[in-house]
């Protein structure tokens, strides 16, 4: 699985930091993916951050 950030969508909420903080960090006031493929054991938590979004800026496949 890959995660991915719309930075132009990105509110920088950190709702995904909170979720999955080994996956997502907000750094000057936007949420980047700090890996490149999702760990399995963190698939869950991202699939958890794209639905908790309120800007829905991320998705994953």
């Amino acid at each position: 699985m890959k995660a991915k950030v719309d930075q132009d969508a990105c509110i920088g909420s950190g709702n995904c930091e909170a979720t999955a903080p080994d996956v997502f960090e907000v750094k000057d006031g936007k949420s980047r993916v700090k890996v490149g493929t999702v760990p399995k054991e963190q698939e869950d938590k991202v699939e958890e951050a794209v639905k908790g979004c309120p800007a829905g800026a991320i998705s994953a496949s």
